[in-house]
């Protein structure tokens, strides 16, 4: 039995014989007519849907706020470090809880981005990196250790996420870590208890030190010495002043707790002492996952560098010349 056809059917029915337009094309449907003439097929429709769709300012994100916010706390505790440890205390850990409101956020207004990832990445290692600085000047024997953990923290990060992203693609996130390449990494990353847990406690430990600094004879010794009357009578108006003196004011001037304890603003050491012993341990642990990190990204991007200098044909076989 023959169907009967327009002629315009007719005319759509040869054009899709002849691959000019997709199967199913109904006739006057003009969006599918529309994309067999760009040839994008649901790119161009996106495209065009996205054109026409409303402007979003991605700077005004509620988990970017958050994360300007937690900015601002970590300019103002900068502030407050070098005399006043607790309202420092306060908000460089309030600034450090905010890290996990803002993945919160971006899940629940499903506002997550690239830019929302880095400005979080980089915010957590510029916080990180101060308070080792400070704890370098308030402890300068251990300054070389605090400088191999700020070293250790930089650069296993940038690795890992350049590496993400160039070997990945870029719309890869860099807390995507396939089992099969580590799963020490997998299960940090994607277990956002774990990953939660080791952030806080690490990020504890460095704030009890600060305490320390503050607090314990044992760690810092003591700034302030009693200077005996004859020795206070050498200092007279206008007369030269005597180092050795100074020095005995102020043993270890190197120390960030000069100032607070001039200021008889001391603290008991019995907590610090205590929130540094449990969350040491996972500190240590949280620096060796920092070392499998580096070293898991170095291969990675070095398995990307072969397989690049292979598709170039090299290394060039070499000829042997008679």
């Amino acid at each position: 039995m023959s169907v009967r056809q327009t002629r315009r059917q007719a005319a759509q029915a040869a054009q899709a014989a002849a691959g000019e337009l997709p199967e199913g094309a109904v006739a006057g449907d003009e969006p599918v007519r529309q994309v067999a003439m760009n040839g994008n097929g649901n790119e161009a429709a996106v495209a065009e849907a996205s054109e026409h769709g409303p402007k979003e300012n991605i700077f005004l994100f509620w988990p970017n706020i958050i994360g300007y916010f937690r900015i601002v706390l970590a300019i103002a505790s900068l502030y407050y470090m070098p005399l006043h440890p607790r309202t420092c205390s306060l908000l460089y850990s309030v600034s450090c809880l905010l890290d996990a409101l803002d993945g919160y956020a971006a899940r629940a207004f499903e506002q997550s981005t690239r830019f929302g990832a880095v400005l979080d990445m980089v915010t957590d290692r510029c916080t990180t990196s101060c308070l080792l600085v400070f704890l370098s000047c308030a402890f300068p024997r251990w300054t070389i250790v605090f400088q191999m953990l700020l070293s250790l923290d930089f650069s296993s990060h940038y690795i890992h996420m350049y590496t993400t992203l160039s070997m990945a693609g870029s719309d890869s996130s860099h807390k995507n870590i396939d089992e099969s390449r580590s799963k020490i990494l997998h299960l940090y990353y994607t277990n956002k208890t774990v990953l939660f847990v080791f952030c806080a406690l690490n990020e504890l430990f460095f704030i009890a030190l600060y305490l320390l600094s503050f607090s314990s004879p044992l760690l810092s010794p003591s700034l302030l010495s009693s200077v005996s009357n004859k020795e206070a009578m050498q200092i007279q108006a206008g007369a030269e002043v005597n180092t050795s003196l100074l020095s005995q004011i102020f043993p270890n001037p190197y120390s960030a707790a000069a100032l607070e304890l001039a200021r008889a603003n001391k603290m008991d050491s019995t907590w610090p002492w205590i929130l540094a012993s449990i969350s040491c341990p996972v500190m240590l642990i949280k620096q060796g996952i920092n070392v499998i990190q580096l070293v898991n990204a170095s291969k990675w991007l070095a398995e990307g560098d072969v397989a690049a200098r292979r598709a170039k044909g090299l290394p060039r076989k070499k000829t042997k010349s008679t």
